[in-house]
């Protein structure tokens, strides 16, 4: 059975979808370990929990970014996992984690990119006054939510709508969508050509 590892920074919701995922047979593959760089991370007491393994790399413990990137890559290594999942996971990767993983680590982003990447997703879509927002899970490169693009799912923007409202109902989605990407992944069902994303 293949396996994946995740990179989490808070709450771990998505993290969550992962597990209940694997409990209920949905996605058939192990979580190898959760890796964090905040110890306050409510995404390790869901690792604990279900047994998952859990490496803490605290940046304030590392003298700068690039030993940082270093420490982080050989624990991404370590893990020997097929794929990585970036799960609310709050900091950059660097080019040498690019180079070591290409196409194997998986985003997920509260909006329907190529539109409204970076932070605060949802408030830009209400600032835009979009009819339609939702979630993607991408592929990740280089840039700032610019890889290819595996999954959608679309939400409808109601009239009424706050930043927290509209960011729950994306929530419930990015749940739905996340598995369902890294269960196409593992079993070798990506394929990318260019920019786009083939699922056979």
């Amino acid at each position: 059975m293949k396996g994946f590892s995740v990179l989490a920074s808070g709450r771990g919701s998505n993290f969550q979808a992962l597990i209940d995922a694997m409990k209920t047979g949905a996605l058939p593959a192990r979580c190898l370990r959760l890796i964090t760089d905040n110890p306050q991370a409510y995404a390790i007491e869901r690792a604990k929990k279900a047994g998952i393994p859990v490496s803490i790399l605290e940046f304030p413990a590392y003298p700068d970014r690039t030993a940082y990137e270093i420490a982080l890559l050989r624990e991404m290594q370590a893990t020997g996992a097929d794929l990585f999942v970036l799960a609310g996971y709050m900091r950059i990767l660097g080019q040498g984690i690019m180079d070591a993983f290409p196409h194997r680590i998986l985003n997920i982003h509260p909006a329907l990119l190529p539109s409204f990447p970076g932070l605060h997703a949802q408030r830009q879509a209400l600032e835009h006054g979009v009819r339609v927002s939702g979630c993607s899970v991408h592929l990740v490169d280089s840039g700032t939510d610019t890889g290819p693009i595996v999954l959608q799912r679309c939400v409808r923007v109601e009239e009424n709508d706050t930043e927290e409202t509209l960011a729950a109902r994306i929530l419930t989605e990015e749940h739905r969508i996340l598995p369902e990407a890294v269960r196409l992944f593992l079993e070798g069902r990506i394929e990318v050509r260019g920019r786009r994303v083939i699922l056979r």
